[in-house]
């Protein structure tokens, strides 16, 4: 396999190399870096086509096989893992178990904190309230087999569901949670998709390697009547879940499910 040193290396950015040749080698993956086999090139050439030491090449498979992307087999090479991605599906009716049925023998979303706090300017304008209004905050883990793909953080006007906290704890699904709190049904009303490193907490509750990559969702759900009711963050291991956006018309004639 011909093996091109590519340059764009960014030094005293703030992003260690290792981390930088780490995302090179995921990319690289994608675009037939590993042979027939799922083997990557010897340390050296990678370390060649990134212009580094063996010793960097080694932190950034490290890290990889740590995040389940690579495995390491004693005197044969470094293998990509043929794992196959969860795929999470955005769309209308989008819900956390059901976005995963079928592709995973146990999913599970479990609530890690709760609070009250004063509604900061972006989440009130998302919600239709006044900056300052009393929310409810809600930490989340999802996980599919025990394997963390996702942690949210959703706010709730604390007037409106002053028991939602309570109600998720009890049922362990925002969908039923919402149903208790007089809530039947809900709709996504939009969702906006970024990408970037993982932080520390991020790193630490979905068992990644530090500075992996995640995906970010910004979500806003509203009631059948068009009223805001959800506003969330979730951030997904990106070589975890595959994000695919249903249009309205696919989303109409899928599964219409209740699970959370």
């Amino acid at each position: 396999m011909p093996i091109v040193k590519r340059a764009g290396l960014q030094r005293g950015v703030g992003v260690a190399l290792w981390r930088q040749i780490a995302d090179g080698i995921r990319q690289g993956i994608a675009s037939g870096l590993a042979d027939q086999d799922g083997r990557l090139p010897p340390e050296n050439q990678l370390a060649e086509r990134f212009g580094v030491n063996r010793h960097t090449v080694r932190a950034a498979i490290s890290a990889l096989a740590h995040e389940g992307v690579l495995q390491s087999e004693q005197g044969r090479g470094t293998y990509v893992r043929r794992q196959k991605r969860l795929v999470y599906p955005i769309g209308e009716r989008t819900r956390f178990s059901a976005g995963l049925g079928g592709q995973a023998r146990e999913t599970r979303s479990e609530m890690t904190s709760h609070a009250r706090e004063p509604a900061s300017e972006p989440v009130a304008s998302a919600l239709g309230l006044q900056p300052g209004e009393t929310l409810i905050r809600i930490e989340n883990r999802g996980t599919a087999d025990g394997m963390p793909v996702s942690r949210s953080t959703s706010w709730f006007s604390a007037e409106r569901f002053p028991a939602i906290p309570e109600a998720y704890a009890r049922t362990g699904s925002i969908t039923e949670a919402l149903i208790e709190c007089g809530v039947e049904d809900y709709r996504r009303a939009s969702t906006r998709v970024e990408a970037r490193h993982a932080d520390e907490v991020d790193t630490r509750e979905l068992k990644l390697a530090p500075g992996a990559i995640i995906l970010i969702t910004h979500a806003l759900n509203t009631d059948l009547d068009g009223q805001p009711i959800q506003y969330s963050m979730t951030r997904f291991a990106a070589d975890r879940v595959e994000l695919v956006v249903e249009s309205s018309r696919s989303a109409a004639t899928g599964d219409q499910t209740r699970p959370a």
